[in-house]
């Protein structure tokens, strides 16, 4: 497995986790809020575990990109200097 394809499965957990759903569960496309019911407590609680987990800041304004788990790791990827 890549590494961009293990940390896109990280991110599925933390994701699944956080929404209380099982990581088969979080579709990539998914929309948290549409599909998972999820808030914007649930939002921040996904943030500050990526940011905990790859030691990276990113912005809460960056939140209303952050809306499915593909978006999510566009934006962790741009603020962690992942290489695509």
């Amino acid at each position: 497995m890549s590494q961009s394809s293990e940390r896109f499965e990280q991110l599925r957990e933390i994701v699944a986790e956080v929404l209380e759903l099982e990581p088969e569960e979080v579709a990539d496309g998914g929309d948290f809020v549409e599909e998972y019911d999820a808030d914007s407590l649930r939002a921040i609680e996904i943030l500050a575990r990526i940011e905990k987990t790859w030691k990276v800041e990113i912005p809460q304004a960056e939140l209303n990109e952050m809306r499915n788990l593909k978006a999510v790791y566009e934006v962790v990827a741009r603020y962690a200097g992942w290489e695509e």
